[in-house]
């Protein structure tokens, strides 16, 4: 299959590269390489990449209209794992025309390449943020998302409902992805599992909102990549299930699905620095905060949806995703230092 990814260099991105160039996928890769964090991880990860014969890769901002265009037209993809955007909760109060311009532009972008070239199907990153302040647990795809709290949210439910218009209006398969706190080796350096270990091997507290009373679904990145290759390989199909007249937010009566991504074992964050401090042999200093604008005190996934289409759950216990990033970590920083 050949597959464009946008977001090649990302965190997601190159794990989901390497899945699907190693069972023998072609991947045009795509990425701008920004200095939203350390380009420099970017690079080695893309140094990864570029070992595979099989992958293509082009430096490019979703958001260039005519440079997406041409790639669109010169690589004709079979398929699209749209990954690139702007992230972060925080980051988006500082600088939230960054948000339009890459996670809106870019996404419609996107969605007109795959009308113009005959793309069989378009998977895209969304984000538990999209449930906001949606309090019932574990969040579910049938949930109404109509109160986010956050632009980088309200950008990720924009790109849900243009993807409908798209499966609408040009029959388009399109299926949202909602990550849940994805985790992991070669992971963003803006990240809390990130931070929290710099800050320990420094020597240094670290930060720690809503004085620890927060729950997250943490989920380690092999799962996510395990979700999103499943979802590739199986489009979205119409419901012939689907009720205008009781809409369920999670299909349509056109090719569109959103699915969570999450691990469906919500942590405590406390536990979550407890099996970090367990896998460095090291006690964390923490500094307790209050809680910060634009976040949420707890998310959980609800995966039936994403079980039953593909036959797939997110499983790997907290403790040993943890273990594996420690790893990477004293592996990849020692040799930079």
């Amino acid at each position: 299959m050949k597959i464009l990814l946008t977001g090649a260099a990302g965190f997601i991105g190159m794990h989901t590269s390497i899945r699907l160039l190693e069972r023998g996928d072609t991947v045009i890769g795509v990425d701008n390489l920004n200095d939203y964090y350390d380009v420099a991880l970017k690079e080695a990860r893309l140094a990864r990449l570029k070992e595979y014969p099989n992958f293509i890769f082009s430096k490019l901002s979703v958001e260039d209209k005519d440079g997406v265009a041409r790639i669109f037209k010169q690589h004709r993809p079979q398929r699209v794992i749209h990954l690139a955007a702007q992230a972060g909760v925080r980051y988006s109060l500082e600088n939230p025309h960054a948000y339009i311009d890459s996670n809106i532009q870019g996404f419609l972008n996107i969605l007109e390449g795959c009308r113009h070239n005959g793309v069989e199907s378009l998977a895209y990153a969304s984000s538990s943020s999209v449930y906001g302040g949606n309090t019932a647990l574990p969040f579910s795809e049938h949930h109404n998302i109509d109160h986010p709290i956050s632009l980088y949210a309200a950008t990720k439910k924009a790109n849900e409902l243009m993807a409908h218009t798209y499966s609408h209006l040009f029959n388009l398969p399109t299926t949202g992805l909602r990550f849940f706190t994805v985790y992991g080796p070669w992971g963003r350096p803006d990240m809390a599992l990130f931070l929290f270990i710099k800050a320990i091997l420094d020597g240094k507290p670290i930060n720690v909102f809503n004085h620890g009373q927060m729950v997250r679904d943490f989920t380690y990145v092999d799962d996510i990549v395990e979700g999103v290759v499943r979802i590739n390989d199986r489009p979205a199909e119409a419901d012939p299930n689907f009720d205008p007249a009781n809409p369920d937010p999670s299909t349509s009566n056109v090719p569109y699905r959103v699915f969570n991504i999450g691990n469906n074992q919500p942590t405590h964050l406390m536990d979550y620095i407890g099996a970090l401090e367990d896998a460095l042999g090291m006690k964390a200093e923490k500094n307790y905060l209050p809680m910060q604008m634009g976040d949420v005190p707890a998310t959980a996934a609800d995966t039936d949806e994403l079980e039953r289409w593909v036959g797939f759950n997110p499983d790997t216990p907290v403790k040993v995703g943890v273990a594996r990033f420690v790893e990477w970590y004293k592996s990849y920083y020692s040799t930079k230092s």
